[in-house]
């Protein structure tokens, strides 16, 4: 794996840029804001992600270790390939993408080209646990989580409408499921309730509901 790039840059294109290190030219794709801060004939050190398929190998750059990172977890997502991820990251900073991810709020992700309510969604059910805000501890407590039930709900809600619920469907499931879980408003974490609302609902997480049909059970 090529961990970082470092060399006089030869060449800047409107997706990617050659970097002449030690005489053989290194294409790396970045981010607009990433090659923007970088200057022909200039040296430049970026940090580095290779995408390795059978038929090509392929440098993404990235301007730190905090965007590399939040680029690969990106990878994990099911239909998220290397430029949606690319995009996620044109459009919103490490930290803000963090900060969904542990709230729930699907809609940051929409502002993405390409990025609807129902790839939001998704984005936010398989990346929750896997990316924290940073200085959050292991237990993925959030201060939006800690705020009480009014910061916490509509954040859920959101996230369920993503996925296809209407919010009132969504609204009656939380509330039950947080009545047969009622431990998970002590602390009120809002990736704790979505995955135990939708454990209640004992829907598939990567499955939107048909149109027609009701959220809750029963």
């Amino acid at each position: 794996m090529i961990s970082f790039v470092r060399g006089p840059v030869a060449q800047i294109g409107l997706s990617s840029a050659v970097i002449d290190v030690h005489g053989i030219g290194m294409l790396v794709h970045a981010a607009p804001k990433t090659l923007g801060g970088l200057r022909t004939g200039q040296e430049a050190t970026l940090v580095t992600s290779m995408i390795v398929r059978e038929d090509s190998m392929t440098l993404y750059g990235f301007a730190n270790s905090s965007e590399r990172e939040v680029f690969d977890v990106l990878l994990s997502v099911s239909g998220i390939g290397p430029r949606l991820a690319l995009a996620v990251l044109a459009v919103h900073e490490p930290e803000t993408i963090r900060v969904a991810v542990a709230g729930a709020d699907g809609k940051t992700f929409t502002k993405v080209p390409g990025i609807g309510p129902k790839v939001a969604g998704r984005i936010v059910l398989e990346l929750t646990g896997k990316l924290l805000p940073e200085g959050t501890g292991a237990s993925g407590s959030t201060a939006a989580g800690a705020a009480g039930p009014a910061a916490w709900k509509p954040q859920v809600i959101a996230a369920m409408t993503g996925l296809g619920w209407s919010e009132k469907d969504a609204a009656m499931s939380i509330d039950k499921a947080t009545a047969d879980e009622p431990v998970l408003l002590e602390n009120a974490n809002v990736a704790a309730i979505l995955r135990a609302t939708l454990r209640w609902l004992g829907q598939d997480v990567a499955r939107v509901p048909s149109a027609g049909r009701a959220g809750a059970r029963g």
